[in-house]
């Protein structure tokens, strides 16, 4: 029973490897480019649109409105990250109904890659936001005493973001793999529709914590200015 699908080998020529994680990531951001070309290709403005079109709107509109919730008050300027994120994840859990396929996000160089990918992208939108010293500034808020503090806090999380996802969906990969060897086949089957689930969950997890940390980022300072005015 294979734990990772780094464990996958298709070609290997001394160091350099050509395992299952690069093959099924490759092929999933194939999937899903194409995907994306096929449906938005005839779009419509009109009351006659097509059903993958009534699809895309509704992904796309639900996306919006969780970034919104979280407190990012212009969805669509991290639509296209964020979205991306979602989607990838989701995507990645589903296709473990497809035989011989592995979930990339089952190995911890995918969910790390991730992570550094909302790492890189909280100072980006942070900055695009406050400006450079504006961001700069807010890792000693509420006082300079805080600063070390904040840059941990800014390390810790991106670590945690990757453990937490390739955690929860090795370990789905891992029971669905014993019991295929203990037990009959019926019961795998409902543990892999309980995998999916799970794999959507993470999905939405991994996707409301970027936009929790990008929009703690982003946060704009008028409440304080605001309340300081008051006094």
């Amino acid at each position: 029973m294979r734990l990772s699908p780094d464990e996958m080998i298709f070609w290997q020529y001394s160091v350099f490897k050509l395992n299952g994680t690069i093959v099924f990531t490759w092929a999933l951001m194939l999937v899903l480019t194409v995907g994306a070309k096929l449906v938005s290709r005839n779009l419509a403005t009109g009351w006659e649109r097509s059903r993958w079109q009534h699809v895309l709107e509704i992904v796309v509109s639900a996306i919006e409105n969780q970034i919104e919730e979280v407190g990012l008050h212009d969805p669509r300027t991290y639509l296209g990250f964020l979205g991306t994120l979602f989607l990838f994840v989701a995507t990645a859990s589903l296709g473990t109904i497809i035989p011989g396929y592995e979930p990339p996000t089952g190995s911890l160089s995918t969910t790390a890659a991730l992570a550094l990918c909302v790492f890189v992208a909280v100072p980006l939108f942070g900055i695009k936001d406050q400006g450079v010293k504006g961001y700069l500034l807010s890792y000693m808020e509420p006082t300079i005493i805080m600063l070390p503090f904040n840059v941990i806090s800014e390390m810790s999380r991106t670590l945690a973001l990757a453990i937490r996802l390739f955690g929860n969906m090795m370990s789905g990969a891992m029971i669905i793999g014993i019991l295929l060897t203990i037990t009959p086949f019926i019961f795998p089957v409902a543990m892999t529709v309980l995998g999916l689930l799970t794999g959507m969950v993470q999905a939405y997890i991994f996707f409301i914590l970027a936009a929790v940390y990008i929009a703690a980022a982003t946060r704009v300072q008028e409440p304080r200015l605001a309340l300081l005015s008051k006094t």
